[in-house]
């Protein structure tokens, strides 16, 4: 379900909760998903423990530039949870703290060693004022960017 300032998503993965849990903070595996669409991702900068931020950095199919998004990690259980504080950044890299949303991710074990996740984007308020054009591409892009979660999952 998705509302204008939530998105709310869930999603049967066919890999174990610890697979995709890791699917989530590694590098090179948020390089093989964690863009919608044909968009990449070029770069991931990332400080895996509570209070470190990962920078993703996105590109067009023909490697235009479109920015991405940093995050803070907030809370993370291995294999059952993580929360991020989420901020959208355009090409320049810039973000308006005002704007900060959050992104909680739950995971479950699931029949045949598959996960059953749960994301929830919420607190869009200031950003669906501030980009309303935009925030209605949120809730299609994370759809778009879990297809590929599954593949990297099973890397």
């Amino acid at each position: 379900m998705t509302t204008m300032t939530e998105v709310r998503l869930q999603r049967t993965i066919p890999a174990t909760p610890d697979r995709v849990y890791r699917a989530w903070l590694e590098p090179d595996l948020l390089c093989r998903w964690l863009a919608p669409g044909e968009m990449t991702v070029k770069r991931v900068e990332a400080d895996e423990r509570v209070g470190g931020t990962y920078s993703i950095y996105q590109a067009t199919a023909d490697g235009e530039d479109v920015g991405g998004f940093v995050w803070e990690l907030l809370e993370l259980v291995p294999a059952e949870r993580i929360v991020f504080l989420w901020r959208f950044v355009g090409p320049d890299r810039v973000f308006d703290p005002a704007q900060d949303s959050r992104l909680t991710v739950t995971l479950r074990d699931a029949p045949g060693g598959a996960t059953d996740l749960t994301l929830v984007h919420d607190r869009l308020d200031a950003f669906a004022a501030a980009m309303p054009a935009i925030l209605e591409q949120v809730g299609p892009g994370w759809s778009m960017a879990l297809d590929k979660l599954p593949g990297a999952a099973a890397a």
